[in-house]
């Protein structure tokens, strides 16, 4: 069976109770699904009523739950009249066979009176009802296509306006009026290596900041933007690890044949061996970050995305580095904190499950490799979808 496209929409509701890494870590472990986009909107009141008119009419949804739907996505999607403020909307895109009827059958019924935790909605939306039967108040959080075409209207519809209302949302309600800062958050390849939830996981930590999130990517780094981003480590490795490689390069070699090393050999392996050892550890990061060995690159690929996917998020709030920072732990897991991001989900230095920016200026440097507001929806989209 061919592979299909499929979309989750997490709601404003969803996303300013922090419910935004649950409701992704249950739908990125569905085995044959592959977490392949996001991106944050602040939708406008003309995507808002198009979206609501294209939910009234569309055939796909059952009647009665037409207009529930359409009159929740204008309540609860509408930017606040006198400010202009919006409310936060996160789109994720999924591949795979029977992607769509996977993420139908993950989402669960809006309107399920029975109690049940084992869908998305039974554990995050609410739909209460009076003793009559009506509904008094209604909260999905999500939303999802029920078939092929009703995934091609509403992902045909949000990408018309994804470059005007989705990207790095700054004017969102939820944000503090002032003193706002901005910082990157990179959730590493070793997270997506198959279908899990250790990616939602690790948002449910950072939420404990109560930051908000303000952009989101699904990403695979170049070879080009690795080299940028982490290009000013390489020298720092050469220096610090040279003495290391000495040291036990020196010791084999007195084992082997049985007398010490020369001064003099020691100083041409310190200008030898001790180089391309760091460049060899820097090697090894540019491959985790990108699932290439960056030497066999050619220079006309070094552009072209890599192998290995991570998730960008962008968090904005109050000392919001020190905040991440804080939550996420030192660079060596076996010295972070218990409950921390790299002590819970952390291997080494390397495999240390997630980056985040260290001051500010590094937030601004790193956002602009990487350009979490980039518009990575449009070639899925249109891939699948036209």
């Amino acid at each position: 069976m061919a592979k299909e496209l499929g979309f989750v929409m997490i709601t404003p509701h969803s996303l300013r109770k922090s419910r935004t890494g649950g409701i992704i870590g249950r739908f990125s472990r569905i085995e044959g699904l592959e977490f392949v986009a996001a991106r944050m909107f602040g939708p406008s009141q003309e995507l808002v009523n198009l979206y609501a008119e294209s939910l009234l009419a569309n055939p796909d949804i059952g009647g009665h739950r037409r207009p529930i739907l359409a009159d929740y996505v204008k309540r609860a999607f509408s930017p606040e009249p006198e400010t202009g403020g919006t409310h936060r909307v996160m789109l994720l895109l999924f591949e795979g066979e029977n992607a769509i009827s996977k993420i139908f059958e993950a989402a669960g019924d809006f309107d399920d009176i029975k109690e049940s935790a084992d869908t998305v909605r039974g554990t995050y939306g609410d739909c209460i009802h009076d003793v009559d039967g009506e509904i008094i108040y209604f909260e999905p959080s999500v939303l999802v296509a029920p078939t092929a075409a009703s995934a091609k209207q509403t992902l045909s519809l949000w990408l018309k306006y994804a470059e005007d209302d989705g990207g790095i949302i700054t004017n969102a309600l939820s944000l503090p009026e002032e003193d706002v800062q901005k910082t990157l958050v990179i959730i590493k390849p070793d997270n997506f290596r198959f279908p899990n939830s250790r990616p939602g996981n690790i948002i449910d930590l950072f939420s404990r900041s109560g930051l908000r999130i303000i952009g989101s990517q699904v990403h695979r780094m170049s070879m080009a933007e690795a080299k940028e981003f982490y290009g000013p480590i390489q020298a720092i490795l050469r220096e610090k690890l040279a003495g290391r490689a000495i040291e036990t390069a020196c010791t084999t070699l007195e084992e082997t044949f049985g007398f010490p090393m020369p001064e003099e050999v020691c100083a041409a392996l310190n200008q030898t061996l001790g180089p391309y050892y760091g460049d060899q550890q820097f090697f090894g990061i540019m491959q985790f970050m990108t699932g290439l060995w960056m030497p066999d690159v050619p220079e006309e690929e070094l552009e072209n995305n890599g192998k290995a996917s991570c998730l960008i998020l962008v968090y904005a709030g109050i000392n919001a580095v020190e905040k991440i920072r804080t939550i996420l732990g030192p660079t060596d897991p076996s010295k972070a904190l218990p409950g921390s991001v790299r002590k819970e989900y952390g291997s080494d230095i390397m495999i240390n499950a997630a980056h985040a920016s260290d001051s500010p200026e590094s937030a601004i440097r790193e956002m602009e490799i990487v350009k979490p507001s980039y518009n990575a929806l449009k070639k899925w989209i249109e891939q699948y979808y036209g």
